[in-house]
């Protein structure tokens, strides 16, 4: 698996462009935040070809390049979970304000929910429901790659922030506990803000988990 990240916008949103590997065109985009012609122009200058989009959650910093990806690609398909889909149209419960500008997004054309399996791009993510942050957070598991896109549920040293709408910490500390720290303690976290971790180190060093 090749995995590419690049930094995007204010908020500094993680957004992951995993492929095969070095030879293949097509790839599947993990959170499209703020300043969407940074990863338009990555993609064409490596001549990709975008042909999903997945969303780990539905706040604006992560789907703020759903759009400018659709009107590149036209036949790219957006996943998030069901019970995130309505903030693509709610620009309070997306956080929009928090930009200076009111902002949604067309529905996503699939819907998915915990045990789902994403297949796109030559690639498999299962999908692990991980609420807290938002009701409708998801990580996105490659068991044979040891990998985990956790979105904003788990950080190195930190964790998602619970004091937006739907917003929940006992409920966000348990899916870290049974849904992440149940994988591989060699799994490597890529988060949605911040470095890559690993498990191992966030069951031992993360002070919001001990």
């Amino acid at each position: 698996m090749k995995i590419e990240r690049l930094v995007l916008g204010e908020f500094e949103t993680n957004c992951y462009i995993v492929r095969t590997d070095d030879r293949s065109g097509d790839c599947l985009i993990i959170d499209p935040g703020l300043d969407p012609q940074t990863l338009l122009d990555f993609l064409v200058r490596n001549e990709l070809n975008g042909v999903a989009v997945i969303l780990t959650h539905g706040h604006i910093d992560h789907i703020a390049g759903v759009e400018a990806l659709r009107s590149r690609y036209r036949h790219i398909t957006v996943y998030i979970h069901k019970l995130d889909a309505e903030l693509l149209s709610d620009s309070k419960g997306n956080l929009s304000f928090m930009t200076g500008k009111l902002f949604t997004v067309r529905p996503a054309e699939t819907f998915v929910e915990e045990g789902d399996t994403i297949d796109e791009a030559g690639i498999s993510l299962q999908v692990l429901h991980t609420p807290g942050h938002t009701a409708g957070g998801i990580s996105l598991y490659a068991k044979d790659d040891g990998v985990v896109f956790a979105g904003d549920t788990l950080f190195a040293d930190s964790v998602g922030r619970t004091d937006f709408v739907n917003g929940n910490m006992s409920q966000l500390v348990k899916s870290i506990r049974q849904k992440l720290f149940t994988l591989s303690d060699e799994t490597v976290v890529y988060p949605g803000h911040g470095p890559q971790t690993t498990i191992a180190r966030e069951k031992k060093y993360n002070p919001f988990l001990q």
